[in-house]
């Protein structure tokens, strides 16, 4: 397979990407946007996006916090926050006034940090986030290996969300998985037309607590959703990288997904 860093222009930034193509001849492929978790296209996203190419796609994992938010955003700097976040109310991050006076509270050196944690899960900066992987779903249908009728996306906890937000903003998107990432705005389902599917753990319950409301939304406004919740499984489950991995859950999770493109994206 190729693997290459590509620029994505979005409509107010540039953002960094990472491009792989299957290594066998076929055409012009179906595509898929790889979104990654709050860690950024770490070395597992990118091994995602690799085993989406090994099943015959072309897997673009664009880096949505390209610029500052990359360089405050580290794997330490997230272990600290995410520290400092453990002894919080559960609904903090659902509550943006709640969260900059918790960071204020925060000692100085790990302000900036929260801050940051805070202005990406702000509804805001989701939409635009969500421009910026439109931008990206736009770029792969440019490209000569890709089939610009069959593109879809899949993403995880943070990029999860990211990948329901996409859905309400690409009209031509077919297929968007979320591995346990909070619902889009309730009030923008009708804009989905994509197929949608969930994937949950139940000892997750902040996520999958509130998936019967989208899934109510999904069917008053007629979209394909189908969700599965794993028993036993905790977020970040597929994720063999961390310590909630698993392996029971993520095993049947992958091909589920493969099923669901296949019915989705390829003729």
């Amino acid at each position: 397979m190729e693997e290459r860093a590509v620029l994505i222009r979005g409509p107010e930034r540039e953002l960094d990407g990472y491009l792989v193509l299957p290594s066998t001849p076929g055409g012009k492929r179906p595509a898929v946007v790889v979104i990654h978790e709050i860690f950024g296209p770490d070395a597992h996203i990118r091994e995602v996006a690799r085993r989406f190419a090994g099943e015959g796609y072309v897997a673009l994992a664009p880096n949505l916090f390209t610029g500052e938010l990359g360089r405050l955003l580290t794997p330490e700097n997230i272990r600290d926050a995410m520290q400092s976040l453990a002894q919080a109310p559960a609904d903090l991050r659902r509550d943006p006034s709640k969260f900059a006076a918790f960071a204020a509270t925060q000692p100085p050196e790990r302000r900036p940090i929260l801050e940051a944690f805070g202005k990406v899960s702000s509804p805001p900066t989701q939409a635009g986030f969500a421009l910026d992987l439109r931008a990206a779903t736009s770029y792969l249908r440019t490209l000569p290996e890709v089939d610009r009728g069959r593109v879809g996306s899949v993403g995880f906890c943070f990029g999860g969300a990211m990948s329901a937000r996409l859905a309400t903003v690409d009209p031509d998107l077919r297929a968007a998985v979320i591995f346990y990432g909070q619902n889009p705005p309730l009030a923008d389902v009708p804009r989905i037309r994509a197929a949608v599917l969930g994937l949950y753990a139940s000892e997750d319950s902040g996520i999958t607590s509130t998936v019967p409301e989208l899934a109510e939304a999904m069917k008053q406004h007629g979209v394909h959703f189908e969700y599965h919740v794993y028993p036993g499984a905790k977020h970040a489950f597929f994720n063999d990288s961390r310590p909630n991995y698993h392996r029971e859950s993520a095993e049947d999770a992958w091909p589920r997904v493969l099923r669901f493109f296949q019915e989705q994206l390829v003729p």
